[in-house]
């Protein structure tokens, strides 16, 4: 040890006297076949690692030591002296060892070396230790890519496994860095690397239980298109995230109303996705999952024919839709009453409601059942297509079902009601509604108030305001537009402004409408100089009389 120390001395003296202190090219990164150095960078290197491999007492490595000052550039060399398996245990004690007694911030290089040493010799643990240093110390230091790059530039050097690769993903999940993790997972593919199940698995834990359910179908997504097929644990993750998004039991009776029986879990989770990439716009998306799906039996025909259908019909092809729907007829599979919903839906879209009702009809005959969405449809379509009393028809058969309509089905009939003068009649299927958990919101009143406002009833317009605020329900510009209209055409100027103020104090957006209204009714009044002053003010914001 002695012998060593004087060694490294005299290699230091030597250079001193000669006026050119050691330092290696700050700009050298090793890679595969470019380690070449000078001679006496190497008798350093050697003689560094030869002492690392003889001891781990850092006191007498740094009294040996002392006078010596490290670079990135020899760290990276001494570590890949000390790359074989069992030398690992040198390896890192020199790597802590440097860091801590020459205030060596390792560069994110120097770290994936160390890894990959580690890595190589089964030394796992302290593996992923140094994994989620070199990730923390990236994240703010050297940008998302910096990492794996680094893997990449010193995977062949070191001689390592693609285990360590693995490792880096399964990190990202830990430190619950997402995004990070999954984009990692993408680019070492693009280099020809496989990811286990486990690490696929162990991103989809960590995401499903962070509730990060958009990137976790993103993730399970990318899966299936380069086939990596779910096994039982994937599968169970997924299950578990549909109960905490609250959709398995809608997934559940989706599947139910196609196929007429339980599916399996892993049906249920792929028809799931299928159904949601569909619904995102994404067809050509949609259609190949489908096929993959098909290929690996990892969803029923019945439901991908019947999700083909409804892609047909999402698409606006109504007869290419029958073609699909014919066909499978042919191959022996069922109607069911998703696919006749799905048709009754395209006609009411298209204002042919006598068709929709002809399709209910065969459905009902059939023995399929009419659901909630069956109903919504008809409602909605017959509101839009001028047909109020079928609409309300439908509605009352809803609720006579134990059904109650979507909001957005129930406010076009309300609107519609209210647009035929008949505001009474809405308000009463409002009150009906809400006894069956019906919650309404800020448009379900705003057609109310309007309706009786055009009827006149000033009385029934607050009334319903008042219900509005009590909900805590925000009351918008179509309802106070409403509320001073019908105030002004009763004279009620004074209380038509104090909800001019409250609009103003709830930094409500105000319309020039509403500001005629108001000038209209104080002219009518006689009084020029009020109706001067709003005037002046609806100049000032912008809205020229």
């Amino acid at each position: 040890m002695a012998l060593l120390s004087r060694k490294l001395q005299s290699f230091l003296v030597s250079t001193s006297t000669n006026n050119t202190p050691f330092a290696l090219p700050k700009s050298i990164i090793f890679h595969s076949h470019s380690l070449t150095q000078s001679n006496n960078n190497d008798s350093i290197v050697n003689a560094i690692s030869e002492l690392f491999k003889k001891t781990r007492n850092w006191d007498t490595l740094t009294k040996t030591l002392s006078s010596f000052q490290l670079t990135h550039s020899l760290v990276q060399q001494v570590l890949l002296q000390l790359k074989l398996p069992d030398h690992a245990r040198s390896a890192l004690n020199f790597f802590y060892w440097s860091a801590k007694t020459q205030n060596l911030q390792h560069q994110i290089y120097s770290y994936c070396i160390a890894i990959h040493i580690l890595v190589r010799a089964q030394q796992l643990p302290e593996a992923k230790i140094l994994l989620h240093s070199a990730l923390k110390s990236s994240e703010s230091n050297s940008g998302r890519s910096c990492v794996v790059e680094s893997l990449l530039g010193s995977y062949k050097v070191v001689g390592s496994s693609t285990l360590v690769f693995d490792l880096l993903v399964q990190a990202y999940a830990k430190l619950r860095m997402f995004e990070d993790g999954f984009e990692v997972c993408c680019y070492l593919e693009n280099h020809g690397f496989c990811l286990t199940f486990l690490s696929f698995n162990t991103l989809l834990h960590a995401m499903q239980k962070s509730g990060e359910n958009a990137m976790l179908w993103k993730v399970y997504e990318h899966m299936i298109e380069k086939r990596k097929y779910p096994n039982e644990i994937t599968v169970r993750t997924m299950i578990s995230a549909l109960c905490k998004e609250g959709k398995l039991q809608i997934v559940v009776d989706l599947l139910d109303r196609i196929h007429g029986k339980r599916c399996s879990p892993i049906v249920i989770v792929n028809s799931n996705l299928v159904f949601k990439v569909i619904e995102e716009g994404r067809i050509e998306a949609g259609m190949e999952l489908l096929k993959r799906m098909l290929q690996k039996n990892l969803i029923l025909d019945t439901i991908a024919y019947s999700f083909v259908v409804y892609i047909k019909l999402k698409l606006g092809n109504l007869e290419l839709a029958w073609e699909v729907y014919e066909e499978m007829l042919k191959r022996g599979f069922s109607a069911n009453s998703f696919l006749f919903s799905s048709f009754i839906r395209s006609y009411c879209e298209r204002g042919r409601i006598q068709e929709a009702q002809n399709m209910l009809q065969e459905m009902e005959n059939m023995g399929l059942k009419a659901y909630d969405e069956t109903f919504n449809h008809l409602i909605e379509g017959c509101a839009k297509a001028g047909e109020i009393k079928a609409s309300v028809r439908y509605c009352e058969e809803m609720i006579r079902r134990g059904l109650v309509p979507s909001c957005s089905t129930f406010n076009e009939m309300v609107r519609g009601l209210c647009e035929n003068g008949d505001a009474v009649n809405a308000n009463a299927l409002l009150t009906l509604v809400l006894d069956k958990g019906f919650l309404p919101n800020e448009l379900t009143y705003s057609h109310l108030i309007a309706g009786y406002g055009k009827e006149g009833n000033i009385q029934q317009v607050f009334k319903l305001y008042y219900e509005m605020e009590y909900r805590s329900l925000s009351a918008g510009l179509p309802v106070f537009t409403t509320l001073i209209r019908s105030l002004c055409h009763c004279g009620k100027l004074g209380e038509a402004e104090k909800y001019l103020r409250t609009m103003k104090d709830r930094s409500i957006a105000l319309s020039k409408d509403i500001y005629e209204t108001l000038i209209t009714g104080h002219l009518r009044e006689g009084d020029k100089i009020r109706a001067g002053l709003l005037h002046n003010e609806m100049v000032a914001r912008g809205m020229e009389r």
